[in-house]
């Protein structure tokens, strides 16, 4: 026997023109936020446009006139340039912000873990300490950073440059940990201390395996930062042993620009941070969330 739903005794009493209005204004409302939506997209891709549509332009075609035309000819010239200044520095630069990207987990992971899990006296003491160092201009301690890595023996070029990422890196990844551990229910810990557990023996059987959002948010952070960083570069690096950024620079410089090159170089050194962004994107996200709850 077939039934017939009966119309609420709100949709009875509602009379017909509110229930239009109503839609007609959802309606609406969904058409201005499509069309704000596709205007900062626009916003956004139209510095892509020029340098895609420059880097593939002449020398005599690739002038600040002519940066909103299409090219007269498509040539290839410019990516075959800048690809033979940046191609070493990107090796350069992968062999740098990797390192400094896992091991600035690893120590942002174990000081989130124990600032969070494992408590101590003085902890938040030391966490506010930390956090100073988010807030430290670099350009303030550059010159003592120097002499620092003078006064250690560490070489210029990719060996500095990982030290420095890692211990810049260290206040960052050590709140992004400590903010997701705080979300791991203390009772887990707590079974596992009963169980006799020590401190490293519950962060890599317990705490570690369960990190992964955490850590994916972490390495997309600190790849993109080392990988687009240019003033540690500019110190402690030249172009012969520094990264892309230094590479890209002088690939711009020049009594005789070469447009076409270095929007062909912009686009080669911007492409494997939005590689990075475009795999790993929904991971991050939800790593994001999942530190955004206290359990």
């Amino acid at each position: 026997m077939s039934t017939t739903a009966l119309p609420t005794a709100d949709a009875v009493l509602q009379p017909a023109g509110r229930r239009s209005d109503r839609n007609g204004g959802s309606t609406a409302m969904r058409t201005l936020r499509y069309v704000l939506l596709i205007f900062f997209l626009l916003v956004v891709l139209l510095p892509a446009y020029v340098l895609f549509v420059t880097s593939f332009k002449g020398l005599g075609d690739a002038t600040p006139s002519r940066a909103w035309s299409l090219p007269e000819s498509w040539e290839t010239a410019g990516w075959g340039r800048a690809w033979e200044v940046l191609s070493p520095a990107l090796l350069r630069t992968f062999s740098m912000v990797i390192p400094a990207s896992i091991i600035s987990a690893m120590l942002g992971s174990m000081n989130g873990f124990v600032l969070a899990k494992w408590r101590f006296p003085g902890a938040d003491v030391v966490f506010t300490l930390l956090l100073f160092g988010m807030f430290i201009p670099y350009q303030a301690v550059m010159i003592p950073l120097v002499q620092l890595m003078q006064n250690l023996g560490v070489p210029n070029g990719v060996p500095s440059l990982i030290v420095l990422h890692v211990v810049y890196g260290i206040p960052i990844t050590t709140l992004i940990f400590r903010n997701y551990y705080a979300s791991v229910p203390t009772d887990l810990i707590e079974a596992a201390r009963v169980d006799g557990a020590g401190m490293l023996r519950t962060y890599s059987s317990i705490v570690l395996p369960i990190s992964a959002p955490a850590f994916v948010v972490v390495l997309i952070w600190q790849f993109t930062s080392a990988w687009n960083d240019y003033l540690f570069a500019l110190f402690f690096s030249n172009s012969r042993n520094g990264p892309v950024t230094i590479s890209l620079n002088f690939l711009a410089s020049g009594q005789l620009q070469n447009y076409s090159a270095s929007m062909a170089g912009a686009l080669i050194a911007s492409l494997p941070t939005l590689l990075v962004y475009i795999i790993l994107g929904r991971w991050f996200v939800g790593g994001l969330m999942a530190g955004s709850v206290k359990g």
